[in-house]
């Protein structure tokens, strides 16, 4: 599938390192297809060799994400450089510019531009939690994706973001389509409710025709050989759709949800706040 305007392909499930997925894994999902690799928040070892390995195979199929939060425009090079040293892969096929929640700095984009110049980086992309803000992400031509928290209990993205994306819309990333696993939780259903699984959060995602691609944060092959399902399975039917937006809305009313922003973005603040650009 396109992602988006970016001209890049990718399959409609990708895998973020900040879970815990092992090497052996990492080059198991490629083989099932995947090949959209998040090296994201955390950065575990054991990620990273699985991409290496497949990157020394088949690089021209991979699409490999590397995320900064920087910013600081002078410390955009150090973190891409970094990150291509520990894959090994010689180019980032996407960078992504964490958590902006407006247009990011002139001094950032043409850091970035200067990047992609230079044959280091060949799109850029944006993540985003503040709905408003997509529209002139969309409409900046440095920018050809963005990625946006998109799931069950928090489908605001299908009013306020995915139509104002523009007649040529940037590449479209959902992720926490789990919503942190509380939407895989027995304890927040619906009185009759099945409990839906991973590959079902991430159907749901992918039912959009706006979502290119889904981020998957399986732990451990049990968690993977599910999100496989999803490409198997493809979208949801109305009535899954349905199903998924009653489980959805008890999530989201749940007591528990006033705790879920602070422990939701921990890894994103762990990695800023271990330098990992």
């Amino acid at each position: 599938m396109p992602l988006g305007r970016s001209g890049l392909v990718v399959t409609p499930l990708g895998l973020g390192s900040s879970y815990g997925l092992g090497a052996a894994d990492v080059e198991r999902a490629c083989e099932r297809g995947v090949n959209y690799l998040y090296w994201g928040s955390i950065r575990t070892e054991a990620f990273g060799r699985g991409v290496r390995t497949v990157a020394q195979r088949r690089r021209d199929e991979l699409v490999v994400v590397v995320q900064s939060y920087t910013r600081f425009a002078s410390l955009l090079p150090r973190a891409v450089e970094s990150a291509l040293a520990k894959l090994d892969v010689g180019y980032v096929d996407v960078l992504l510019l964490g958590w902006w929640n407006r247009l990011p700095s002139r001094r950032i984009l043409d850091a970035a531009l200067a990047l992609r110049e230079a044959g280091k980086v060949r799109q850029l992309m944006v993540s985003c939690h503040h709905r408003p803000s997509f529209a002139a992400l969309a409409a900046e031509p440095a920018l050809s994706a963005v990625m946006v928290r998109y799931n069950a209990a928090h489908p605001g993205a299908e009013s306020e973001v995915f139509p104002r994306l523009g007649p040529a819309p940037p590449g479209v990333v959902a992720y926490t389509a789990t919503r942190w696993g509380t939407l895989c939780d027995p304890r927040l259903m619906p009185a009759g409710e099945p409990v839906p699984r991973g590959s079902d959060c991430y159907r749901f995602a992918l039912s959009h025709p706006s979502v290119n691609l889904c981020l998957a944060g399986p732990k451990n092959a049990a968690e993977l050989d599910d999100a496989l399902t999803a490409l198997d399975r493809g979208p949801m039917s109305e009535d899954e759709l349905a199903w998924m937006r009653r489980v959805g809305r008890a999530v989201h009313d749940a007591p528990v949800r006033r705790a879920l922003p602070s422990l939701a973005n921990l890894a994103e603040r762990a990695g800023r706040l271990l330098g990992r650009g």
